[in-house]
């Protein structure tokens, strides 16, 4: 498996006003994502409303199409000489693991890169059900980013457990949520700095530089849905150990790092990008739109930010 190094972007699903799916408002912000030099891209993960996907007509119509435009895309570039990796990484979770081995079997199916597989949320497993959920999803036969949020799932994967994980056939990397700067360094420190083909992905904003100063891979960024080039513009500078310019766009950002989940996600990105004229659009429930004053915020952090 080759290592996946960069900026990729975890997508909202563009909906109208009644909450349908808007798939030609989908089509433009793949391609503007695409345009805008994005590494790759994670559809139908939690920013892009998964839990509320009907998933044997909605998801499957936006998998075909995210397929579909980054093939035609990379065809395009094929034929004015030039080439570009830009790897799909599909939301592919459930906290039962049959199921989730089924979404992980449509994932490579359908034509996905990689399949994003979250910790089983609810039921609470305990460490060894943990491995044996990703040991179950890794016999599909298609690379595996374990997604560890225990903000979302109630449960975190210790460094130890991800380690073993990390020996089970087919996992590439990890999606690193947890908040915790000094976790994600021992995830550094003993897995990635040991495993060429390990990706360490930052899955919080605002701790992308430090994580990757500190040796990680790239970010799954929420950000990018309205900023691309200025994330993808970060994390290059930071690979490249060009630290001082890459700080300058974080700290550039750092304001709407914060305005982007002040009042949760995907509800403050999508309120931001509706704000720019991307395509967003509604929202279905349990989730409703930003407050008033969760508007402002946003409002001035993309302000302050010249986004």
């Amino acid at each position: 498996m080759a290592k996946l190094q960069g900026a990729f972007t975890a997508l909202v699903t563009p909906m109208f006003a009644d909450g349908s799916i808007d798939y030609e408002g989908w089509r433009k912000l793949i391609q503007q994502q695409l345009d805008a030099g994005i590494t790759g891209l994670v559809p139908l993960g939690t920013t892009g409303e998964t839990p509320t996907l009907e998933e044997n007509d909605e998801e499957i119509e936006l998998i075909k199409i995210i397929v579909s435009e980054v093939k035609a895309y990379k065809e395009k570039l094929a034929a004015q000489g030039k080439s570009r990796d830009i790897p799909i990484i599909l939301g592919a979770s459930s906290n039962y693991t049959v199921d989730a081995v089924e979404y992980v079997q449509r994932a490579k199916d359908m034509g996905a890169d990689y399949a994003l597989v979250v910790t089983p949320y609810y039921n609470k497993p305990s460490e060894e059900g943990i491995f044996r959920h990703f040991e179950a999803v890794s016999k599909v036969g298609i690379p595996i980013i374990v997604y560890n949020i225990q903000g979302r799932t109630g449960k975190n994967i210790s460094t130890p457990l991800l380690q073993r994980i990390a020996e089970l056939p087919n996992i590439a990397g990890v999606k690193e949520a947890s908040g915790d700067i000094n976790q994600m360094m021992d995830v550094i420190s003993k897995i990635s700095r040991k495993r060429d083909d390990f990706s360490v992905l930052c899955g919080d904003d605002s701790l992308t530089l430090p994580m990757l100063a500190a040796g990680g891979d790239g970010v799954i960024s929420v950000v990018s849905n309205v900023a691309p080039q200025l994330v993808v513009e970060m994390t290059k500078k930071a690979l490249e150990g060009n630290i001082k310019e890459a700080r300058e766009i974080h700290y550039r950002l750092l304001p709407f790092f914060k305005a982007a989940f002040v009042d949760g996600n995907p509800t403050s990105i999508k309120y931001a990008m509706n704000y720019k004229g991307l395509p967003a659009g509604g929202l279905r429930l349990p989730l409703v739109e930003v407050c008033d004053s969760a508007k402002k915020i946003i409002e001035d952090a993309l302000k302050e930010c010249n986004l």
